[in-house]
């Protein structure tokens, strides 16, 4: 099971009812922050979570709408006597910003480690994560990630019987991919099945539309894209300053066969993004206008794991 809370849908400055762009998500009692607005402490505790167990935040790019929250969280963090190190990954110059921002956020008491995306497109696993950034195309270097929650094969114990492996092994070897027993070495494909599909989650934002991005949202159970502005007079805006329109997010969300689109980084100037729904969902019809702290359970198809655990007599 997948957490999904999209905490601000804002982008360029906050309003009273909308904070900046960020997103977390919880799996296995670890969270993930992508982006960190103004307001996202706000939105983490309105919403009822707690930023203790953030352990990894992705930044997508260095303009302020999407990074400004980020001395303020790390000095709460801090101030709530946080000790376990924290991974920060984002596009080349991020140990640079970051540590710029926090002079004003001195004597943080935890290791940060920093990670700067070296390629167009480059892959992570941290806490049961499976983390890919891609490069996206805005007027700064800017990155989307895709997060998936990968899913082994079922347990079979014919297999396992067949394969010679001893009862002892079979539980670890459906949490690792092998497992040594009185000096014999057995891996996880000797006693499961196919590999099943799991859960991914698709972020982007900043971005003319890319057939990459496409490529990466490709099979998402929710793809969160960027829909700056619902009016169709603004399009000619949205090129220039290399950003999207909700129908421009709505095509790729159709090429790309998600299963639902919601919209964020909304312009100042759009009030009611309800309105344009209509013709956005013409195009893609799963299409969702974003709010703050909207919330999702995402789970695997069949709702459960199937864990083999050897009983005792």
């Amino acid at each position: 099971m997948l957490d999904v809370c999209l905490l601000g849908t804002g982008g360029m400055m906050p309003l009273p009812r909308r904070a900046l762009t960020a997103l977390m998500t919880r799996f296995s009692g670890s969270s993930l922050l992508i982006d960190c607005g103004e307001g996202t402490q706000v939105s983490i505790r309105e919403q009822g979570w707690s930023f203790h167990s953030i352990d990894i935040i992705c930044i997508t790019h260095f303009h302020g709408d999407h990074i400004s929250g980020l001395p303020g969280l790390l000095l709460s963090m801090g101030n709530a006597e946080r000790s376990a190190p924290l991974t920060i990954i984002g596009p080349k110059g991020l140990k640079r910003i970051v540590q710029s921002l926090l002079v004003i956020a001195p004597g943080i008491p935890f290791r940060i480690e920093y990670v700067e995306i070296e390629e167009d497109e480059q892959q992570f696993i941290l806490n049961g994560y499976h983390i890919c950034a891609f490069k996206v195309k805005h007027n700064v270097l800017c990155y989307g990630y895709s997060i998936e929650i990968m899913r082994s094969g079922k347990f079979e114990v014919e297999k396992a019987k067949e394969n010679g492996v001893p009862m002892k092994a079979w539980s670890p070897l459906q949490k690792a991919d092998r497992f040594e027993l009185d000096g014999v070495v057995y891996t996880s494909d000797m006693v499961l099945g196919p590999k099943r599909q799991g859960i991914k989650v698709t972020y982007c934002t900043d971005s003319r539309p890319t057939e990459g991005i496409v490529k990466h949202a490709r099979g998402s159970d929710l793809f969160i894209c960027e829909g700056m502005y619902g009016e169709k007079e603004k399009a000619a805006s949205a090129r220039e300053k290399k950003h999207m329109t909700f129908y421009e997010a709505a095509e790729m969300a159709a090429k790309a066969g998600v299963s639902e689109l919601w919209l964020t980084h909304y312009s100042p100037s759009l009030v009611q993004p309800e309105y344009f729904m209509k013709e956005v969902r013409k195009i893609f019809p799963g299409t969702v206008p974003g709010k703050d702290r909207m919330y999702r359970e995402l789970n695997f198809i069949d709702g459960k794991e199937d864990i083999y655990e050897e009983k005792s007599e």
